[in-house]
């Protein structure tokens, strides 16, 4: 019977089925095992997902994990709960790299066993043996996927934003605007989920300043691995042409030269020792005067351990800086008494410049120029008011008037000294403006460029140019006088019309105060930074001032 049907129906079927009742239970057996076989290959074979409710249980459980919850929760719900780690149930090149990119951290500053907190050699061993079982295999998948991503914002949170956050710690005076690196997205880069300008994708910095000082750091860690450098001491002070015991332990400093080496005079102070002499005073802010003064030596006998901290903490540092910065801007390394302005990310000047001392600390932080001010009135301190002026006015009203002085109301009206009880003169009751009027002896000197900003600091001319011969130059109460006035209004103003430099000068010599909008407002940025390099990593220092890097290194090494 079932022979002679041809092209069966459905219904043809059903009578074929009615007198095979085991054919019809076989065929439903099969049926059941093949979709059983179809949903095993699938599960292995399509992307994984995870549960947000896994993602933050064991992000819990780990405490090292613990503070990157809210970046995985970002992570993984831009990629909709996919795993990131995996494709096609293998583990993506990535992984690798990064977990060798931890491995060296110690040549970036850091410490590789803080982001050693979990042992993946064991979870990849174990997820390899368990392929034969589905369930454990994806378990184990899931596992990896957000310990791999929870590993890599541990790191990264160090590497892009740094150990110690500016902003929670009250003890490190930093303003500058913060770097506002999403490390989510950083991650999505790494694993090629979206494209970056910053190179992300290759574990690597975003400041070239910062690659240099990673140069610098191999450098002086070499040096300490091979025995520091010796300990120099002079009974005289040595001249150029002079011989003695200790130019050979010099020699070994500065020209990397052993004692053992074919040399004419190991203990001769001749013109090659006298250059790396200057190239050293050079590099750490002192008159290149080619002498072995007290001060030389006894930055030449600084341990090698301390530069290396140095280098660290000014490594530190950069990742604080914002990823980029604007192509035009201005930027005041106070330590190194030093301006710049940069111009389409060159730099266009360079000068010198006075910050503030010890007591008197110019603070870190970051704004905007907008305008400059011709012959400006200089606005007496209070506490100057207080303290200096009001004593001697108590006995003599004409005293402001010797100074080119004088007093005037909220309206800008001249007020009579002799009308004031100076007597009792404070904050609270002095409501008037004590003000040098704009001339040669004025404080703020020519011209003062004003960003706005609640610290009342401004960059200003000085009438005291003498002190710029100094190399260093902490003598203001604060704000920051540059060296070249004159020449950085003209290129401030250089786009707005009927600015140059001729009319800049024809209105200082009117001495009325002028106040000229910049055409753009200039990104303005006052950093410490005690140590830099070159591309080849040859390091420069400077004097911590005003114990920066004292209070970093109590944060940063504890």
């Amino acid at each position: 019977m079932i022979e002679r049907i041809k092209n069966p129906s459905f219904s043809n079927l059903l009578q074929i089925f009615k007198f095979s009742p085991a054919l019809l239970s076989l065929l439903i057996l099969l049926n059941f095992l093949s979709a059983c076989n179809r949903d095993k290959v699938n599960s292995m074979t399509t992307q994984q997902t995870v549960d947000s409710n896994f993602i933050v249980s064991y992000v819990k459980s780990q405490p090292g994990f613990a503070a990157q919850l809210t970046w995985n929760k970002k992570f993984y719900r831009d990629r909709k709960f996919r795993l990131g780690w995996f494709k096609q149930n293998k583990l993506v090149p990535q992984a690798q790299t990064m977990l060798a990119v931890i491995d060296k951290s110690d040549d970036d500053g850091l410490n590789a066993k803080d982001y050693q907190i979990v042992e993946f050699k064991k979870l990849f061993t174990d997820l390899e043996k368990s392929r034969k079982d589905t369930a454990a295999f994806l378990r184990l998948q899931r596992e990896i996927d957000v310990a791999l991503s929870s590993t890599y914002f541990v790191w990264a949170s160090d590497f892009y934003r740094g150990k110690v956050i500016p902003k929670e710690n009250d003890s490190v005076k930093w303003g500058v605007k913060k770097n506002k690196i999403k490390l989510h997205k950083a991650l999505a880069t790494v694993l090629q989920s979206r494209k970056s300008k910053y190179e992300y994708a290759n574990f690597q910095p975003l400041h070239k300043e910062y690659i240099n000082l990673k140069k610098a750091l191999a450098n002086y860690k070499k040096i300490k691995l091979d025995g520091g450098w010796p300990i120099i001491t002079f009974d005289t002070k040595l001249k150029p042409g002079q011989s003695s015991a200790s130019v050979t332990a010099l020699r070994k400093r500065l020209l990397n030269t052993s004692a053992a080496a074919d040399t004419s005079n190991q203990e001769l102070f001749d013109e090659e020792l006298q250059s790396a002499v200057r190239s050293f005073q050079t590099s750490m802010g002192l008159k290149p005067d080619g002498k072995i003064g007290k001060e030389t030596l006894s930055l030449l006998n600084v341990p090698v351990d301390q530069k290396i901290k140095a280098i660290v903490l000014n490594m530190e540092r950069w990742r604080w800086i914002p990823k980029s910065f604007e192509p035009d801007y201005l930027i005041v390394n106070i330590p190194e008494y030093r301006l710049r302005v940069f111009e389409k990310s060159k730099q266009k000047m360079t000068m010198k410049v006075i910050v503030g001392k010890a007591l008197n600390s110019t603070p870190v932080f970051s704004d905007k120029m907008e305008y400059v001010v011709l012959s400006p009135y200089w606005n007496v301190p209070m506490s100057i008011i207080k303290n200096e002026l009001s004593p001697k006015l108590i006995n003599d009203p004409n005293y402001l008037k010797r100074l080119d002085m004088e007093v005037v109301n909220n309206k800008k009206e001249p007020v009579e000294p002799s009308s004031i009880n100076w007597s009792s003169v404070d904050e609270t009751n002095f409501k008037y403006v004590v003000r040098r009027k704009p001339g040669p002896e004025n404080d703020l000197g020519d011209v003062k460029f004003i960003f706005p900003n609640n610290n009342d600091i401004y960059l200003h001319d000085t009438p005291h140019d003498e002190l710029f011969n100094q190399t260093k130059r902490g003598f203001s109460h604060g704000c920051v006088r540059v060296e070249k006035p004159l020449e950085l209004a003209v290129y401030l103003l250089r786009n707005v019309p009927g600015y140059d430099k001729a009319k800049i000068q024809s209105l200082i010599s009117e001495r009325k105060e002028k106040q000229v909008s910049l055409k753009k407002v200039l990104p303005v940025y006052l950093v410490y930074f005690t140590a830099w390099a070159d591309e080849s990593g040859n390091a420069s220092f400077r004097d911590d001032i005003y114990s920066h890097d004292k209070t970093l290194a109590a944060q940063y090494f504890k």
